[in-house]
């Protein structure tokens, strides 16, 4: 017999298909009627005491909701291999409940366990330039190694940039979408969105097949900036959708932080923007780590456990020596080879002993970073 989570789950899911229904008036819907089962089978007269509700509006929800199965909407759903989270399960993301209208359901593909512990979004341009790319991968990469999960909308552009730099180190990585999990929007994200899926999760608030129409893209904003302690912002222009979601942050008592661009350039038109009405410049690490004050690796340990000083008393003369070189920012193996002096054939082997001992980590380009 199945549990109450998930007969609510199922009828949620019917009601996400009504368009007249969004997460304020489902809440609403429920409150009143006590669960979403009973809802489904009220009279118009009966919608219309809603709070918020009229005669039309109630007529034409009973109108939608008469056109639509639950159950056959619900066995469609399994068939796709869809897991969903209500907001009544223990599995819902506690920040993302904190947030006035968090949506009742979640559609995600992944470990939605992801988005349970610290998470800082970034997000920015889809037109951007090679600093912003740089600075969006970069930062994304180093924030992994704090047990930090980012999260972003897979949008082409500083969004993709996060998503690769927080896999390419090992770290954990959240997709909003905001279209059906169905459906890839960006078409070219298609293997960004799989590497998501794996090593972390995608989410959406929006059934299998819903397309990525502009109207859902405000509501998607909200979820990055719910999931999130803070929201990074990396090259935005003046109407970027990335200062929508700093504006969410803000309405949510999150974090907002901006980093600076070119005087001038109209891709930082926005940060600039943010930082003047008081988002907390972003120069280095710390600028964001001093402020989200969560458990970093001095308590809880990097991403991946580092390496313990019992660990670093077994390392040869040689890896001890390395090890000082590599510092806790990405380095290039070319200027680690500089400093040592070591050949590159030996040094790759020493590189290789730190790393399968916890005390550095292999990034993408051959940069390495010390846990």
């Amino acid at each position: 017999m199945p549990g109450k989570s998930s007969i609510m789950a199922k009828y949620y899911h019917a009601m996400n298909h009504i368009p007249e229904l969004g997460p304020v008036r489902v809440r609403k819907l429920v409150c009143h009627f006590g669960s979403p089962a009973v809802f489904w089978k009220a009279p118009v007269k009966e919608l219309a005491l809603v709070e918020g509700f009229t005669q039309k509006l109630a007529g034409q929800v009973a109108g939608e909701r008469n056109k639509i199965d639950p159950e056959r909407c619900w066995e469609d759903l399994l068939q796709k291999g869809i897991a969903v989270v209500s907001i009544e399960d223990p599995g819902y993301p506690p920040l993302l409940k904190e947030i006035y209208d968090p949506p009742v359901l979640l559609y995600c593909n992944g470990e939605i366990e992801t988005v349970h512990g610290f998470c800082l979004a970034i997000v920015g341009s889809r037109r951007h330039t090679v600093y912003g790319r740089e600075t969006a991968y970069k930062i994304a990469a180093k924030l992994s190694n704090y047990n930090l999960a980012i999260v972003s909308g897979m949008a082409r552009g500083i969004d993709a940039w996060a998503h690769k730099g927080a896999l390419d180190s090992g770290g954990k990585t959240a997709a909003v979408l905001g279209c059906g999990l169905d459906i890839c929007y960006p078409a070219e994200n298609r293997k960004l969105k799989d590497a998501i899926a794996g090593g972390g999760v995608v989410i959406s608030e929006f059934p299998p097949g819903f397309k990525p129409l502009p109207q859902n893209f405000p509501r998607r904003n909200r979820i990055i900036s719910g999931l999130s302690l803070g929201t990074l912002v990396i090259e935005a222009a003046e109407n970027s959708g990335a200062l929508i979601t700093a504006g969410f942050a803000l309405e949510h008592g999150r974090e907002v932080f901006a980093v600076p661009g070119a005087i001038g350039s109209p891709y930082s038109r926005g940060c600039h923007r943010l930082i003047k009405e008081g988002a907390k410049l972003v120069e280095n690490l710390d600028d964001i780590l001093e402020e989200i004050r969560f458990c970093g690796p001095e308590k809880a340990g990097p991403a991946g456990g580092g390496c313990t000083e019992s660990a670093k008393e077994g390392l040869s003369a040689a890896e001890k020596k390395l090890l000082g070189l590599v510092t806790y920012e990405p380095v290039d193996i070319e200027v680690i080879a500089q400093l040592s002096r070591v050949p590159l054939s030996k040094l790759n082997a020493l590189l290789l002993e730190l790393e399968l001992k916890g005390a550095v980590k292999r990034l993408a380009g051959n940069y390495f970073i010390r846990i």
